[in-house]
C-alpha cells in the first residue's frame, strides 16, 4: 500500500477534509519531535495512506508566517510517517505567461540564495546532493494527472524567498534573470530538509496571483493575500487529482 505526506499551505487548509468527505477512514495525530510537535490527519483512502500536515499549523486561530515555520519538525514528522514519496503543495507568484493565476505546474529545481540554513545536522558537516531535487517518477505522475484536467502543465524553477512581505517588482526581474519561473516562500527549506531525508520528493507550484510588476496591462498592481488565498483554495480538486494518481502509480 502506498503511503504518501503531504505538506501544505496556502488554501490548502481543507484539503484533507475533502478526501475525508467520501467516506474514507481518518484520524488526528500529533507527531513529536525535537523542534515541538507537529499537528497531523492520516488519510486512509483505500488506495493507501496519506499524511497530510498544514506547514503553517498552530495552536490558536493565527498562521504560523513562513519565516517562523519549524521546518525542520514539519519534515521530520513527514519522514516518520516512512512515505514512499513527500509531496510539497506551494502557493507562488507566476512569472510565466502560460501559467496565469489558477493554474498549477510541477516543481523541476529550485532557486534558493535564502541566508538562513536548514539542516538536521548542526553538529557534523553531512553534505547531502541535490543534483536531482525530485524524484522523476513522482513527478512524470504529477504532470500527467495535471494535463489531463487542465491542460498543458509547465515545469518550473521555483525561486524561494523568506517572506511574509510580497517581492518587489526589481527582485521578481532579476530572479527572472536567474532563471526563475515562479517565486514562494516555503519550498526552498523544504526541499533542503528533504534531501537530508533520502526520501523522494515532488513537488507542485499553485499559481496564485501574478508576481509584482507582471500583472498583464497593469505593471503597478497590488497583491492581496486574501485574494491569493482564495484562489489557491480553487484548485484543490487539481491537487486531489495529483494525490490520487500518486496513490495509484507510485
Amino acid at each position: 500500500m502506498t503511503r504518501l505526506a503531504v505538506l501544505s499551505g496556502t488554501g490548502m487548509s481543507a484539503l484533507a477534509s475533502d478526501m475525508v468527505a467520501d467516506g474514507t477512514e481518518s484520524s488526528e495525530l500529533r507527531i513529536d519531535s525535537q523542534w515541538g510537535q507537529v499537528p497531523a490527519i492520516l488519510v486512509d483512502t483505500g488506495d493507501g495512506e496519506v499524511l497530510f500536515i498544514d506547514r503553517h499549523h498552530r495552536d490558536d486561530e493565527s498562521r504560523t508566517p513562513p519565516h517562523e515555520i519549524e521546518y525542520r519538525a514539519n519534515v521530520h514528522a513527514a519522514a516518520s510517517f516512512r512515505p514512499d514519496l513527500i509531496l510539497s503543495i506551494n502557493s507562488v507568484g507566476t512569472m510565466r505567461e502560460d501559467l496565469p493565476p489558477g493554474m498549477i505546474g510541477v516543481a523541476s529545481d529550485v532557486l534558493d540564495l535564502a541566508v538562513r540554513p536548514w539542516t538536521f545536522h548542526d553538529d557534523d558537516a553531512i553534505h547531502a546532493d541535490r543534483t536531482s531535487i525530485f524524484d522523476e517518477k513522482g513527478c512524470e505522475i504529477c504532470l500527467e494527472a495535471l494535463t489531463a484536467g487542465q491542460g498543458k502543465t509547465p515545469e518550473l524553477v521555483v525561486a524561494q524567498c523568506v517572506g511574509p512581505q510580497f517581492e518587489s517588482p526589481a527582485e521578481i526581474d532579476g530572479l527572472v534573470r536567474l532563471g526563475a519561473d515562479v517565486v514562494g516562500m516555503t519550498l526552498g527549506p523544504e526541499s533542503r530538509l528533504v534531501a537530508e531525508t533520502g526520501i523522494p520528493h515532488a513537488a507542485i507550484s499553485c499559481s496564485s496571483n501574478w508576481a509584482a510588476g507582471r500583472t498583464p496591462g497593469d505593471p503597478s498592481a497590488e497583491i492581496d493575500h486574501q485574494a491569493v488565498d482564495a484562489m489557491a483554495a480553487t484548485l484543490r480538486a487539481h491537487v486531489r487529482s495529483c494525490i490520487e494518481a500518486l496513490l495509484s502509480n507510485l
